[in-house]
């Protein structure tokens, strides 16, 4: 019988005193390509089954959003069970906890190109050098945040934009300005999961999320309304005018006539007139002097949803929050006096 080549008592003193067994500066203790890009989707929740993220379909019915903060500490241990996979001793288990700082700080920063590897912008070997030599996203892992949205509008516009920024800015939003540009989150992830179901994950806490029906082309149309339609009056340069000069204000109906003899019709010389006479009052509008003034007046912009005025209450974050408060309290009802006097020490015990 061959013996061992190392004996337990020599294998112990080698976990005591080395058990990384390998540096992490060494060029073999570095993770293959395709294991980091692995562990990298594995963040991002790509490849944890839907169950795990919607346990009960009642917690996302039809036409819902939910909003959520990703665990980090979950995600760690999604990456440390993929991991450990394999290993079949103590030895095996000290080398891995020994090279779990390392591999979870490279982590944090390869999980920023998963959703360039899934676009296939470039290899992931390029993508990796870029991304790790880039000072702006060679930082520690910021607070990943999301949300799950269920609905038609996903089947209906597969293909919408998805955008989130960390201030709340006020409508006409041009998501090229520079403000926009600044404020704009980081798209960790952007899929469908299903035909109707649409996962989207961000770095940072935002303040504003926009959902836009994508921009195919120039598109023209009206506003049905409660007894008709209307259009929103425009400035010369497309804008909409809107009702007052505070934010997020409704934009300033103009409602289109209509035929006598088909409400249905359209009445293009009561409209033209009724542009006319609009303009008057409001020089900014354009002149009704052709077909291109009145296309300006009668552009249908691509749909916009926005979620705002969210306010964090999840206590502290990272890996290792603090500040939380339960809810919990003591029922006034507990059959034992001594057994509902310990629960309130400790639950006082826990408060800030």
């Amino acid at each position: 019988m061959r013996q061992a080549w190392i004996q337990s008592k020599e294998s112990l003193r080698l976990r005591m005193i080395q058990p990384q067994q390998v540096a992490p500066g060494e060029p073999e203790a570095q993770m293959p390509a395709y294991m980091e890009s692995f562990l990298a989707h594995l963040r991002v929740l790509v490849g944890v089954p839907f169950e795990y993220l919607v346990p009960d379909p009642r917690m996302l019915p039809d036409e819902s959003i939910r909003f959520f903060f990703l665990d980090r500490s979950w995600a760690d241990r999604v990456v440390d069970g993929a991991i450990a996979v394999g290993k079949i001793g103590t030895r095996e288990q000290a080398h891995h906890q020994a090279h779990e700082p390392a591999i979870r700080q490279q982590l944090d920063i390869t999980e920023r190109i998963v959703r360039a590897i899934q676009m296939h912008l470039d290899s992931f070997t390029n993508l990796k050098a870029a991304n790790d030599s880039n000072a702006a996203t060679n930082a520690p892992g910021d607070t990943i945040t999301g949300f799950i949205l269920r609905s038609a509008a996903v089947s209906g516009w597969p293909q919408m934009d998805v955008r989130a920024y960390s201030s709340d800015l006020p409508e006409p939003l041009d998501p090229s300005s520079p403000d926009a540009q600044n404020a704009q989150l980081r798209k960790l992830r952007l899929e469908l999961l299903s035909p109707s179901v649409m996962i989207a994950l961000f770095q940072g806490i935002p303040t504003l999320v926009t959902l836009e029906e994508p921009h195919h082309g120039v598109q023209f149309g009206i506003q049905p309304v409660f007894g008709g339609f209307q259009i929103d009056q425009r400035h010369a340069d497309g804008t909409q005018i809107l009702l007052g000069t505070a934010p997020h204000q409704v934009t300033k109906p103009l409602f289109v006539p209509v035929r006598a003899a088909n409400t249905r019709v359209i009445s293009i010389t009561s409209l033209r007139r009724a542009l006319y006479t609009a303009q008057q009052s409001d020089p900014s509008m354009p002149q009704q002097t052709g077909g291109a003034s009145l296309a300006v007046e009668v552009l249908n912009p691509p749909w916009r949803q926005r979620f705002e005025g969210t306010k964090d209450n999840r206590g502290g974050g990272g890996r290792q929050s603090s500040g939380f408060l339960s809810s919990l309290a003591v029922a006034v009802r507990v059959a034992q006096p001594e057994t509902k006097a310990a629960l309130q020490t400790a639950i006082q015990k826990v408060k800030p």
